[in-house]
């Protein structure tokens, strides 16, 4: 086996494991779906890494991580993908709306799929109610954060 083939194979592994580290883990932080369980979330990973907590040591572990890793991480954190419905949801606290897509292929996604998802991810309590409100998009629907006090 060459050099490029090694490092590439310890690429994805590395990334194969960091994918699972967030997956396992992201549901253990709360409250969920806010910007304070994805801090803990790092404060976690730091704590694990041999970093003391404070603030220093945070931000060194933050800058090693890097814009292009940080932003993968906080994407898996974030969004999750259901088989029943069968919908992709990404609701970053970060952004104004949460948004749902078909994960199967199907054009639009309807309402009482996104109802049922958003309840069984205990979301519905932290987005806008008023369906007048959500907004359909080509592929999906766009949904208002109920506040932005709710999100942080």
């Amino acid at each position: 086996m060459d050099d490029s083939m090694q490092i590439s194979l310890q690429a994805k592994l590395f990334d194969f494991a960091l994918s699972e580290l967030v997956i396992q883990h992201r549901e253990s932080f709360k409250p969920l779906w806010t910007v304070d369980s994805w801090v803990k979330f790092l404060i976690w990973m730091a704590l694990n890494c041999g970093l003391s907590g404070d603030r220093d040591s945070l931000e060194v572990f933050a800058g090693a991580l890097g814009a292009k890793l940080s932003k993968r991480m906080r994407r898996l954190f974030f969004e999750r993908v259901l088989d029943n419905p069968s919908l992709h949801i990404i609701a970053d606290p970060a952004e104004k709306s949460v948004f749902i897509m078909q994960s199967n292929g199907s054009s639009q996604v309807n309402y009482e799929q996104s109802s049922i998802a958003l309840n069984q991810l205990n979301l519905i309590d932290r987005l806008v109610s008023d369906k007048k409100q959500w907004q359909e998009l080509d592929s999906g629907l766009s949904i208002p954060w109920l506040n932005t006090e709710s999100t942080s």
